[in-house]
């Protein structure tokens, strides 16, 4: 079926159900970042590839709504569909709960598969629909009736993480869990979020693509604790720690009906943000719930000294892959060889396989050359792909996860003579990443408030970027980690404090549709500066190591005190990375970490 059909049989599903809005978000059961094929229902009813969005479909009118990282995807994606680009945060663009007031009509029935549906936006969709007298309908996946083909859940095998990588063994974790809940008066934690079960259980999997985790939901009780998974993913091996912490397998879909026959005078603590919909109407309308963010966010979040030793070892690894990729590409590319965006990461991921522990790529990696550039999450194609070739640059986007912690760097590199436009570019972008990453700031700031001075340079040229300036990672789980972040725009909750130990990324970009993206990513430390009668100082350490390609820079658009942060961080990077190359890639790198 193409997408027209599809509409065509979801709005036939709908009739049936009498669904006047049938809402398809980007979810799987577990509020996940990124998903399994099996959970890719609004891909199947949109034909939209991103990693983010929200489809809407009514009686006569379907749209996607999703933000500015896939306004250029999504245009062209979406091209001769017939569905509506709803550009989300734009001027003038209802939200989706504004679209449902508006259009939903009186009596009228809000749909969509609950379990696919966080509490707080599901709680929100019913408001909206009593509003109007109406009701929502959530449990019905309509996708799946029409999804013939539909892909089989995953059934890989699950792995423990040994202490020596972890740094901390599972009874200690549900120890302090079980001491948050105590706090609350709480005797049953509700967890459904994968990386938070995989971090207190110091188990990894292979159940989503990029993202080392295990389909599960977990009820953390005062004495003992419940695993809802597929027991058969579990060597025996794993299944023996469990059972060491009192904590016993049950059939992964069994979750529903344990929650409806929890006990009526339980207290349940549960994240809002991170459990489904359909999960929170099961409990017992009796039992007293307490909504807070999971305490494992936090935990995790802090890294211990013992993962934050090893990443520093993972990101040594990258960096050495990175180098020696930004060396070949140099000499290959715009050479009598063909190079392609597709073969260029194809090498990327090459080298970074011949490093000791490497586990695979932590996230879908953008190889994006010229134009392609100003897409910011671009996915080459066969049929997309460009060729490499002199005056332009090439942007990669690109991750590993190893035993020792994952990485995320972003590196734009120039292919032989390229525009003083884009050189002017390039210079504003590393300006803006060596700023952040050299701030010192007192400990209780956040990532809101130390946003700005990335995009002060921008801003100064008045002009900016349309994503978060940073993100957390995190240890052999998601890339993207909560709860911290560099973002100007208030959230829905107060931004988290940086602390010891937390790992953020620093990634400012600039995007010119049609000509050229630039964006430059190195990973931070958070660490402790000096305490005097002002408060605790912080600042940052750099984890990430692979040079700035100084044939895109124009020094003398920089300050004396830019230009020192970027020969102190590139007489790091040729301290550190050098003894792990060959002679010829030794003096290239040499070359290229030169004061400037």
């Amino acid at each position: 079926m193409n997408i027209s059909e599809r509409l065509a049989a979801l709005r036939r599903e709908m009739e049936q159900e009498s669904i006047d809005i049938y809402i398809v978000p980007s979810d799987d059961f577990h509020q996940s970042e990124y998903v399994g094929e099996y959970f890719k229902a609004r891909q199947f009813i949109t034909g939209f590839t991103g990693s983010a969005g929200t489809a809407v479909i009514t009686k006569n009118m379907a749209g996607l709504w999703t933000d500015g990282r896939y306004f250029i995807q999504a245009e062209k994606e979406l091209a001769g569909s017939g569905i509506t680009l709803f550009k989300s945060g734009e001027p003038g663009v209802d939200t989706i709960e504004q679209f449902l007031e508006k259009e939903l009509p009186s009596m009228g029935v809000i749909g969509f598969d609950g379990r696919t549906v966080g509490v707080n936006t599901g709680k929100r969709y019913a408001q909206i629909a009593a509003e109007k007298h109406g009701s929502v309908s959530y449990h019905s996946d309509l996708i799946g009736r029409i999804w013939n083909d539909r892909p089989q859940l995953p059934m890989g095998k699950a792995f423990l993480l040994g202490e020596k990588y972890s740094g901390e063994n599972t009874t200690s974790k549900l120890q302090r869990v079980r001491e948050e809940m105590k706090k609350v008066s709480a005797n049953i934690h509700l967890l459904s979020s994968l990386d938070d079960i995989a971090w207190l259980l110091n188990i990894r999997g292979s159940d989503i693509a990029y993202c080392p985790l295990v389909l599960s939901y977990m009820m953390v009780y005062e004495d003992h604790a419940e695993l809802y998974a597929d027991e058969k993913k579990f060597p025996e091996k794993v299944l023996n720690e469990l059972k060491k912490n009192e904590i016993f397998m049950k059939p992964y879909n069994d979750i529903y009906a344990a929650v409806k026959n929890i006990n009526p005078t339980s207290v349940i603590l549960l994240d809002p943000e991170r459990v489904n919909y359909t999960l929170y109407q099961n409990i017992p309308k009796k039992a007293m719930i307490t909504e807070r963010e999971n305490p494992e966010v936090l935990m995790k979040c802090i890294k211990n000294d013992t993962e934050i030793k090893n990443t520093k070892k993972a990101h040594l690894k990258d960096a050495v892959a990175h180098t020696k990729f930004m060396f070949w590409l140099k000499h290959a590319a715009g050479s009598d060889d063909i190079v392609t965006e597709i073969s260029a990461s194809d090498k990327l991921e090459s080298f970074r396989a011949q490093q000791e522990g490497y586990l695979g790529a932590s996230f879908a990696p953008i190889s994006a050359f010229g134009e392609h550039g100003a897409i910011v999450h671009y996915s080459a194609t066969p049929e997309s792909g460009a060729t490499l070739h002199k005056g332009g640059m090439l942007l990669t986007d690109t991750g590993g996860h190893y035993w020792e912690g994952s990485t995320d760097i972003t590196r734009t590199v120039a292919i032989g003579e390229i525009s003083q436009r884009e050189k002017e570019d390039f210079t504003l972008v590393a300006r803006a990443m060596l700023r952040l990453m050299n701030a010192v700031f007192l400990h209780g700031c956040s990532g809101a408030n130390l946003d700005c001075i990335a995009r002060e340079v921008f801003w100064k040229e008045r002009v900016s970027f349309n994503h978060g300036t940073g993100h957390g990672v995190g240890y052999l789980l998601n890339v993207h980690e909560a709860p911290i972040n560099f973002r100007w725009k208030e959230g829905n909750v107060p931004a988290q404090v940086l602390e010891r130990n937390m790992i953020i990324t620093d990634e400012p970009g600039i995007y010119i549709e049609g000509s050229h993206g630039i964006r430059l990513e190195n990973e931070l430390l958070v660490c402790e500066d000096e305490t005097n009668e002002y408060g605790q100082f912080m600042h940052f350490e750099p984890l990430t190591f692979v040079p700035i390609d100084l044939d895109a820079l124009l020094p003398e658009r920089m300050t004396e005190e830019e230009r020192d942060m970027l020969n102190n961080y590139h007489r790091s990077v040729y301290e550190k990375v050098s003894p792990y190359l060959n002679k010829e890639e030794q003096e290239w790198l040499k070359q290229y970490t030169r004061p400037i």
